[in-house]
């Protein structure tokens, strides 16, 4: 247990009212997160982020939450920030498919974000659950903004068999995709921002045109074609165009010159996919859903006092209420995985293991550390009406998003340090 320390009445409150955690290994005992399932009631969503990618503490913590929510509270589903599109060969695998070795090929050219082992356990857990599978669910843009060509292809498959004429549109908007992709967004969005502005722009007007033909040829398509593949061709297009829109914003971001809150396109997307899951994965669906801090967060996202993106998590909660329940994960000291961007590196940055500042004042870090508390978890919904002048920041990296941060999560759950992962393919 950390030394406390005389702090704010939000220290106090704190201080009171966290709960300590006792281990961080998910195959041991859930019993101390018992106090969880009360937090989260009837949640049909419940968002575990991180303050950083690529942290050790933050993976087992994950895993711990999603055995608990699923052994003990009956959720049913994985969804992880990976691609829509992506996402549906690992659910098949997560339900029984393929080899264990098939799982490596599948993840094979994505950034190596701490799936591996959820998906390993989720499929463990499926060999002997009584109850239905437990399904796994994409929610992001094609390649998490790497590509547009693992949500053309199948888009391009679907026209052949409903609309033919349309298909050269999509041959022309995969061949362009193919000349700019990467194993990330960091490959793809300095390689788009390299194109022709012609070739830009005619790829903007060929999605925006397919996407307008997808929505008012809807009672057509539906004649000559199955009214499920309709709809999941279409929100593969949807991700294509959110995820051009994206690099047009980026590059606008990096610029200078960037509208407001441009980069919301992405989080637009999540969280429709989110929502898309819960309407289709029928009655009684309940979604464990993973990402980033900066991802589930219910408020907007501002750096030096200028709006950059409305987050999925702010989404959700508009769309959702109470039945959406946001769990920040972050760390009062250790270590984070600064990204450095690197057009020759795999998925175009690299790792440095950087040590963490101590935490700022006015940051929840600093609230747990004053408070003496280490691992442990603090439902925030009640400091909302019972504690004054709440934390105004919490980690990002190895800086802060300057957030309400009682407002921005329902509850966060800390660890005293943060430990980079080791051997990571980047």
């Amino acid at each position: 247990m950390l030394r406390s320390s005389p702090g704010t009445p939000f220290t106090d409150w704190l201080r009171e009212h966290a709960v300590p955690l006792t281990h961080l290994d998910p195959e041991e005992l859930l019993d101390d997160l018992t106090p969880l399932s009360g937090l989260i009631a009837g949640a049909r969503v419940v968002a575990i982020g991180e303050h950083s990618h690529f942290i050790d503490e933050f993976a087992l913590l994950r895993r711990r939450v999603l055995r608990f929510l699923v052994e003990r509270c009956g959720f049913t589903v994985l969804a992880f920030e990976y691609g829509f599109s992506e996402g549906f060969p690992l659910d098949a695998w997560a339900r029984g498919e393929g080899t264990e070795e098939d799982l490596a090929a599948h993840l094979a050219t994505a950034i190596p974000v701490g799936l591996t082992e959820p998906l390993q356990w989720v499929r463990r857990h499926n060999r002997t659950a009584a109850a239905a599978p437990v399904r796994f669910a994409g929610v992001d843009i094609p390649a998490a903004g790497g590509s547009l060509l693992p949500a053309l292809a199948p888009v391009a498959d679907y026209l052949r068999s409903v609309d033919p004429e349309a298909v050269p549109m999509a041959e022309t908007a995969m061949r362009i995709g193919a000349s700019f992709a990467g194993g990330s967004a960091a490959v793809a969005a300095p390689a788009w921002a390299r194109l022709p502005a012609a070739e830009q722009d005619a790829l903007t007007a060929i999605l925006a045109r397919l996407l307008i033909r997808f929505r008012a040829l809807e009672p057509l398509y539906a004649t000559r074609g199955d009214r499920h593949d309709y709809d999941l061709a279409l929100h593969r297009l949807e991700g294509a165009c959110h995820a051009d829109h994206t690099f047009r914003a980026m590059a606008g971001l990096f610029a200078g010159d960037g509208l407001t809150a441009d980069t919301s396109a992405r989080d637009a997307y999540m969280a429709r996919s989110v929502r898309r899951h819960l309407e289709r994965l029928g009655p009684g669906t309940r979604i464990v859903l993973v990402a980033h801090n900066a991802h589930i967060q219910t408020t907007p996202i501002s750096f030096d006092g200028h709006l950059t993106g409305l987050p999925m998590g702010q989404q959700l909660r508009r769309a959702l209420g109470d039945d959406y329940f946001a769990l920040g994960l972050t760390s009062i000291a250790g270590h984070t995985a600064d990204m450095r961007r690197d057009e020759t590196a795999p998925f175009g940055f690299t790792l440095a293991d950087t040590p963490l500042d101590p935490p700022e004042p006015g940051s929840i870090e600093a609230a747990f550390a004053d408070a003496g508390l280490g691992l442990g978890i603090a439902d925030l919904r009640g400091a909302r009406t019972e504690a004054s002048e709440g934390p105004d920041r919490i980690r990002l990296q190895g800086t802060y998003v300057h957030t309400p941060v009682v407002d921005a999560f329902d509850a966060v759950l800390t660890t005293p340090a943060s430990t980079v992962t080791k051997d990571l393919r980047i």
